[in-house]
């Protein structure tokens, strides 16, 4: 459903969806935040959990139906618990304004970015299909995912404010 230019999804998406966000403003113009975190091959330099990415050819830059790989770990504390690969593909590229793909069919991952007095607010969110079963104890419960997650959007976000306000254009 659309509301003037922008896409909503109908309340009951959200109702029956997990999600989470973060937010920061960063002293960067829209832009080059946005080009930081389109760049997948930096998301290793600011994520906890992906450690790499990188375009799937003939990709080569972000665009809508472009795709990438991105490396993940999972760790407790100084134990690693899992490491994976995941192909994920953009379905929304604006530069300055959205970058949002969905990784393997499954998490769709949005970063919005607002100018404010030349500062960014941008908002990084994720949804997904509610655990089930086994998935739902482990993940949901035990492990308490979706905080976990918001947590490193947190880390992620502050380091991205770090890198970009440090370096002396802000380029990436």
């Amino acid at each position: 459903m659309r509301i003037g230019t922008h896409q909503v999804a109908p309340i009951c998406y959200y109702w029956y969806m997990s999600h989470g966000s973060a937010a920061i403003t960063i002293n960067r113009p829209p832009d080059v935040v946005f080009n930081a975190v389109a760049d997948v091959a930096r998301m290793g330099d600011w994520s906890p959990e992906c450690t790499s990415g990188r375009w799937v050819a003939p990709a080569t830059e972000p665009a809508v139906g472009a795709r990438f790989e991105g490396d993940n770990i999972a760790k407790l504390g100084p134990i690693t618990l899992k490491k994976w690969t995941t192909t994920s593909e953009v379905t929304s590229c604006k530069p300055g304004e959205v970058f949002e793909f969905i990784v393997e069919g499954y998490t769709s991952w949005r970063y919005e970015f607002i100018e404010i007095e030349g500062s960014t607010r941008v908002t990084e969110s994720f949804d997904h299909k509610p655990y089930e079963g086994f998935q739902k104890l482990l993940y949901g419960t035990l492990m308490k995912r979706n905080d976990a997650m918001v947590k490193g959007m947190e880390q992620t976000l502050a380091r991205i404010k770090e890198v970009l306000e440090t370096e002396e254009t802000g380029a990436s």
